[in-house]
């Protein structure tokens, strides 16, 4: 019998696999925790006028991606994370960005859901044909509507 093959060996790999595994999603879930707080949104100069009317809004307790995240089973939750850390990353390097950030119409649906997952027992009696998403009649629930003008980074077009 090869000195590699035996029962200990076996063992101590397993038992390393398993250690490493665990070193893994301990990380991964410290790193996802991190990345849905507001400070780390607002690490990003753009993101600042968003958390600022975000922390006096009715939500303030939310992390971002309570709203700005699908729910709808972990993998989804984290490629749609990545998808959307890297496209802020690319825009906010290589873009140019200025001015107020507007939610595109994949964002307005991950929204809607959130809205609907979270507060369903109030939107099953409403007639949701008047408008299409909450934040249509809603938009300073979540966010305030403006930031006092001393506080903006931009005019207001």
């Amino acid at each position: 019998m090869s000195k590699n093959n035996s029962p200990g060996c076996k063992c101590f790999v397993l038992c390393i696999a398993f250690i490493g595994g665990c070193f893994a999603f301990l990380g991964a879930n410290a790193s996802l925790s991190a990345t849905d707080s507001a400070p780390f949104c607002g690490s990003c100069h753009l993101m600042e006028e968003s958390v600022w009317t975000h922390s006096r809004s009715i939500h303030a307790r939310q992390a971002c991606n309570e709203c700005h995240i699908p729910h709808d089973g972990a993998a989804h939750m984290l490629s749609y994370k990545v998808q959307l850390g890297l496209h802020d990353i690319m825009a906010n390097t290589f873009s140019g960005v200025s001015g107020n950030i507007e939610s595109g119409h994949d964002m307005k649906e991950v929204i809607q859901a959130n809205c609907v997952r979270c507060h369903y027992a109030t939107v099953k009696e409403v007639n949701m044909t008047t408008k299409q998403y909450c934040t249509d009649c809603h938009r300073s629930v979540p966010h305030q509507n403006k930031m006092p003008i001393d506080k903006r980074r931009a005019a207001d077009v």
